[in-house]
């Protein structure tokens, strides 16, 4: 069985010590969908949403997201990362698919912030649109892919 981590001498949480790992690079993506009414999307490609170009706003506060992990997750580490990317691709109908892609050279991954990336920018996609379709779901977040550190790489199957 493996060790605890993230526990401490006396059983309690503690921030996971990282100064004698290697600096390697690192690389995380992950993806997350918003379901939503067929007219957003459409709305969403024409450029007709009143609060402005949604995709691009909710880019920026995906990469924003990503930046600012640490500070939302406790026992993440304040990483320097060397890149962040968000795509977007949709099936035309009804659902937007973001994949966002983060890159880092240091001590520890970037799981959680590819995590957060994705989150973020679909509550962006909500935030912008709810006006007009307060039902759109965001489901189906998860890791694609993980190269780099002492794991190795995942693929997600």
């Amino acid at each position: 069985m493996d060790n605890l981590t993230h526990f401490n001498q006396q059983n309690r949480a503690k921030m996971v010590d990282v100064s004698e790992k290697a600096v390697t690079t690192r690389e995380a993506t992950a993806t997350v969908k918003i379901i939503m009414a067929e007219e957003t999307l459409q709305r969403i490609h024409a450029g007709q949403v009143k609060k402005g170009d949604v995709l691009a706003v909710a880019q920026v506060a995906g990469i924003m997201a990503a930046k600012k992990t640490s500070e939302l997750i406790p026992m993440c580490h304040l990483l320097p990362l060397s890149g962040v990317d968000i795509h977007f691709s949709d099936n035309q109908i009804d659902t937007l698919t973001i994949t966002a892609t983060v890159r880092v050279n240091h001590q520890t991954g970037v799981e959680m912030e590819a995590l957060t990336a994705c989150q973020i920018t679909a509550l962006t996609v909500y935030d912008m649109c709810k006006a007009m379709d307060r039902g759109m779901q965001i489901t189906d977040c998860h890791l694609i892919e993980k190269k780099g550190g002492k794991s190795g790489h995942f693929v997600y199957k």
